[in-house]
């Protein structure tokens, strides 16, 4: 269905514009949330390997595009540190997205109240 903007009163038209950049915050956040969980992976992956192996072994880290020696337990504590720091960006986000959501679909029913009548 395509509406028309000029055939809108400025109430209608102001709702349909915030809607669309409500759906645009909802895609940004998905998209902040959905890397957010990739980077979160990795690193438990990271932790996991960090744990398997000898204290005595070396490990590197990535800075840039160069490795550089790391002590494990250092490392792993930048790690585990990051995890914190991700999940608690994760629960953020997911309760964003939830509010954004909501608010959306609180929207399109007005929206739609409004054109059937």
């Amino acid at each position: 269905m395509t509406i028309n903007l000029d055939n809108l009163n400025e109430e209608q038209r102001q709702k349909l514009l915030n809607f669309n950049n409500l759906q645009q915050s909802f895609e940004f956040i998905t998209s902040q949330r959905l890397q957010i969980e990739s980077t979160l992976r990795e690193t438990e992956l990271a932790i996991e390997e960090l744990e398997k192996i000898n204290p005595d072994d070396t490990v590197y880290k990535a800075i840039g595009g160069i490795f550089v020696k790391s002590e494990k337990n250092k490392l792993l504590d930048e790690k585990k540190s990051l995890k914190v720091t991700l999940e608690m960006r994760l629960k953020t986000l997911k309760q964003k997205e939830e509010r954004v959501k909501t608010q959306i679909e609180t929207m399109r029913k007005s929206i739609q109240a409004d054109f059937q009548k």
